[in-house]
Order: C-alpha cells, then structure tokens, then sequence
C-alpha cells in the first residue's frame, strides 16, 4: 500500500483495468489517496510551488508547468499543450475558456488517414479522442481548499466540485476541461432526464451514466413481464430500469451495482420517485442471492478498454460484465422466469464482436433465446454523416433479448 494511505475497499476482478493492454485478473485493494495523491510542480516568480492533481479521468499531471494568463496566444497555448506542458492559467476565466474553444478548433483540424474497415475507423477515433483529451487536457485551473476559484470572472463550482469530489481541505489544480465537463454534468442533475415511461425525471449523478438514450427504457417500458413478484436490476446505474420495474407492478426490485456514485444516484432517485420502498438499493457484484422471475441487465454495449474510470459505462472489455451476466443468469431464474438483455449491435458493426459469437455465448451459458425486440437508436449521431463511426451508426439496432433457462 502507499505510505500512509488506508485500505478502503476491494474492487472485484471483472472491472479493473491497469493498463490499455493488460487486466488484472483478481480482486484487487483500493487505498485511501489523500497522502499518496499525485502532485503538481512549477516555479511561479522564481519561487518552487506545488499542488495536489485532480483528474476524474486518471490523467497523470504534467511534468512541465509554466504560468500563463490573458496574454497566451491559441497558437503557443496549442503549440506547448502538444508538447505535454501543462499551461496554469492565471487571467480572466471567462479568457481561458475562449481559448479552450481555440485549442480545440485546431485539434479537430487535424486530418485522418484513410481506414479500410470500421474496426480501423473505431481504433482511430479512440486514439483521436484520447490524443484530443490529452492535448485540451494541459489548460489548468488553480482551485482554493473548499473548491474556490480565485479567478476574475469565474463560476461558482464549489457544490458541482463537492458533489463530484467531495470535500477539499487543502489546495489543487485541474484541468479546465474536466472542470467545465463536471459543471456540465452538475446542471444535468438538477435539470434531470425526462423518461416518458416514468412521466418523472431521472437526475444522473457525476460519473453515472446517463439515461439519455430513451430507446433502452422504452423497451423494458414495454415488454410484457413474466410473473412473480421479484426482479433483480443488474448493474443499476441511475436506477432508472428498477424505477421502471416497481411502476409497471414489481411489487420488490432488488438494484445492484459496485459504484459507490451509482448506489448513491439511484437511492435517490428511487426516493424522489418515491419508490424507495419498492426497490432495494444494494452493492453486489452482479447477483444478489436468491432466484427471481425477471433479471433485467443492460450492460456496456461496447467490448473494448476504457481509457478512464468515467468510460466504464461503455467499454466492457473481452465482455467480461456481459459474460458475468449470461453465465450466472441460469442459477438466479425461477423455473419459468426471465433474463432480460438489452444490448445494442453496434459492436457487430464496429467489427469488435459478432452476432455469432453473442449467440454462442447465450448457447454456452445454458440459455435459450425465447424473444429478441428491437428498436432503433434516435439519438443525434445516428443521423449524422459527419460522425466518423456514421457507416456503423447508421444501421444501429437496439435489442431486448428474452432469455430463459435452455430445455
């Protein structure tokens, strides 16, 4: 462990990642970070400073810092942040995010090499981002203990950092990028996500995927429901699945997740909808005990490593949550019960998985398909031919598998 940190929890195997090519394949322990946390180091008057790092996405911090205010030109700012300087920011805030807009118009100017196939196009674009991510990733922000910022024109994020990050009793510095990715996210959770099914809103907490896809929801909105008076919501997320369960007529809905943020979010939505006594908010690794007539599961529709915590939601590597869930399905059904898979084919037509393979895995699992209902995406990028995943995107189906235990 480091020097001085404490054991906080253990994080179960299927979700740790150390590296962009290597797992971790065994529970691995998590330490308390506040006398291990990285730090920042720059000169500012000819005086050493430093400041503890904070990136949600596990950036490490620059090597290099220098000190920039108003008088950096976008083409230096842009020039040094490809170079990997880390550029502290000391003007006019309301400045800084112009040239954030700045930076980010010449990295997005930068041309493609041509791809023969979506699965080059998909590898390309990831390594787009990530370089993108890295490069507006150098404007940094110098943030007070009780996440002030001593900057002239600047918001008030100290509630959007507290929500995010908890509370800081001491100093640090961020990027302006997160920064403004977290405010972003702070109004999504007050504002909230319309759900038709519910006639309510969903209020997604930083870190938490949101429910901004309705397609998924409509579907388990709309699927007739096996009987029982039990349903198991498998990687819960905001809640919004459970929410949808309990208001259709389960009469218990036991939710789980591993994310402390998720287990947070969707207790509170539960109770603003005022369902909490419906649905039991609990962390497990996939299944609770027990054996239920419904177990419902959306998990990340993409097979590939996340670049950082925040792509969790997304990337499931070699399928491993998809696999957890198709393989322990059989032993949490009732003998007529269900497993509901909702699933998008985008990773069929990205080239990272087939629909052969989906099958043999249902097959290998001691599954049988009883129903498959699709839909399809209404989301902006799905008609957006400037999009370069567009060709993939463009033929997106989104599934409801009904699986029961095989013969």
């Amino acid at each position: 462990p480091p020097k001085g940190a404490k054991l906080l929890h253990w994080q179960p195997a299927p979700y740790l990642f150390i590296g962009p090519h290597d797992s971790y394949p065994f529970p691995r322990p998590c330490w308390s970070d506040t006398l291990s946390a990285p730090e920042l180091h720059w000169e500012e008057n000819d005086v050493p400073h430093s400041a503890r790092w904070r990136s949600e996405t596990g950036a490490t911090p620059p090597k290099r810092v220098v000190v920039v205010d108003d008088k950096l030109t976008a083409d230096m700012a842009y020039r040094q942040a490809c170079e990997g300087v880390g550029l502290l920011w000391r003007g006019d805030f309301q400045n800084a995010r112009q040239l954030l807009l700045a930076m980010t118009r010449r990295v997005d100017k930068r041309p493609r090499k041509p791809v023969e196939t979506m699965l080059e196009a998909f590898n390309q674009h990831r390594q787009i981002q990530s370089q993108r991510a890295r490069i507006l990733g150098m404007l940094l922000i110098p943030f007070d203990a009780g996440h002030g910022i001593s900057l002239r024109r600047a918001p008030d994020a100290r509630q959007a950092c507290e929500e995010a990050h908890g509370p800081a009793d001491e100093p640090y510095v961020a990027s302006l990028r997160e920064l403004l990715g977290l405010i972003g996210a702070y109004e999504w959770r007050k504002k909230g996500v319309e759900i038709a099914a519910l006639n309510n809103r969903i209020h997604p907490h930083y870190g938490v995927f949101s429910p901004l896809r309705g397609e998924y929801v409509d579907l388990v909105a709309n699927t007739p429901m096996p009987r029982g008076s039990v349903a198991f919501d498998i990687g819960t997320g905001t809640g919004v699945l459970a929410a949808v369960i309990a208001r259709r007529g389960g009469k218990r809905v036991i939710a789980t997740d591993l994310d402390p943020r998720a287990l947070a979010c969707a207790r509170e939505n539960l109770e603003q909808l005022g369902l909490s006594k419906q649905v039991d908010v609990v962390e497990a690794d996939l299944f609770p005990e027990g054996r239920v007539s419904l177990v419902v599961c959306n998990p990340p529709w993409l097979p590939a490593r996340p670049s950082s915590p925040l792509e969790q939601a997304v990337y499931d590597p070699d399928s491993r949550m998809l696999r957890g869930f198709l393989n322990g399905l059989p032993a949490h059904l009732t003998p007529n019960g269900e497993g509901w898979l909702i699933l998008s084919d985008l990773a069929e037509h990205l080239g990272l998985r087939t629909r052969e393979q989906l099958l043999e895995m249902i097959d290998a699992a001691g599954l049988r398909v009883i129903e498959r209902i699709d839909t399809r995406p209404t989301h902006a990028r799905a008609k957006d031919p400037s999009d370069p995943l567009y060709a993939a995107r463009s033929k997106e189906v989104t599934s409801l598998w009904r699986l029961g235990a095989a013969a």
